[in-house]
């Protein structure tokens, strides 16, 4: 059943990318309003001047440069379609729920939302739908996003992911990964810990605090300076990834380093060699198709996905195609 699956997502993922592809031209730029949220300006777009507006909203942790990428992807969409673009931000599941119905109480035309915490969210969805506003999800929640009511979901399936990586470990001869989860809470991550150690089953959980770079320096140095046998090291994030490096030197660890999700720094480790590889959910495309979905949506009906997700991941870069991609991922479209 699970091969199924992965086949039937597969061909989602070939369905975004080439829609990416086909639809994608200049990006736009976007106006911080204040308050966390952006502008978007995206109309008088390049394909249409819908006039709709969409509201983006995320469990983003200030500083985590993953999220400027889903920006952008949603920002080049906004600006193809007409679309004025806001985005918000909140790592906290309450406020986050409060976003949401700011946005419903706007009369926004559409919402494309994070689940991370999809119970604390659930309410605030269902509202969503009651005010005949349609929702999509991206990110998180592949597993609860009908439950909760979204009508669609872009993003990696993360057990998947987890798995994938699992068995590239244990088919390397990794005895003892420890992965490093860096947000309380969050669905996707415990995800993908799971799915690691459901391949490589002498996996560690650790869990540090992912808004303060030293604390995860210290917290993981001191955990790599007490136990030798750890042999990889797992990072949810590539800026987490980037202070496991750091503790490794300062611990002496032997381990090796695989991170989920890329920067241009973790890009170019990988490249340099410090960095096994990388497990990507291309968070440009998930940003992208989100927005491009309730645009097709208002405009059409249309329901991307056939009653299933749409995955943008899992995709491996290591050393066999990083040339390709490291330009990608300092242009931040990766």
């Amino acid at each position: 059943m699970k091969q199924t699956r992965a086949r039937t997502r597969g061909a989602l993922v070939l369905g975004a990318v080439l829609a990416v592809a086909l639809s994608a031209c200049a990006g736009g730029g976007r106006t911080d309003t204040g308050d966390g949220q952006d502008s978007g300006g995206g109309s008088g777009g390049a394909g249409d001047n819908s006039g709709y507006t969409v509201a983006m909203i995320t469990h983003e942790t200030p500083g985590d440069t993953f999220w400027d990428k889903i920006k952008s992807g949603a920002q080049q969409a906004a600006t193809n379609y007409g679309i004025d673009l806001k985005y918000s931000n909140d790592p906290d599941p309450g406020k986050q729920a409060t976003l949401i119905q700011n946005a419903i109480d706007s009369k926004v035309d559409g919402i494309a939302t994070t689940l991370a915490t999809p119970d604390a969210l659930a309410g605030a969805v269902k509202d969503a739908g009651d005010a005949k506003i349609p929702v999509v999800a991206f990110n998180s929640g592949i597993d609860q996003y009908k439950d909760v009511g979204a009508l669609m979901y872009f993003g990696s399936d993360e057990n998947l992911a987890g798995e994938s990586a699992g068995q590239r470990i244990s088919d390397s001869g990794g005895k003892h990964p420890l992965c490093v989860i860096q947000a309380s809470g969050s669905v996707a991550l415990e995800a993908r810990c799971a799915g690691v150690k459901s391949k490589a089953p002498a996996t560690e959980n650790i869990q540090v605090n992912g808004a303060d770079d030293s604390a995860v320096v210290s917290s993981l140095q001191a955990k790599l300076s007490q136990d030798k046998s750890i042999d990889y090291i797992v990072t949810l994030g590539a800026p987490i990834a980037l202070d496991a490096l750091k503790a490794m030197d300062s611990s002496g660890s032997k381990a090796k380093l695989i991170t989920f999700d890329l920067n241009a720094d973790a890009a170019q480790d990988i490249k340099d060699g410090k960095i096994e590889f990388s497990i990507d959910q291309q968070p440009y495309v998930q940003g992208y198709q989100a927005v491009t979905a309730l645009y097709l949506n208002l405009k059409n009906g249309n329901d991307i996905g056939g009653g299933g997700p749409v995955l943008t991941g899992p995709s491996f870069v290591d050393k066999s195609n990083i040339d390709v991609i490291l330009p990608f991922a300092k242009k931040g479209t990766r």
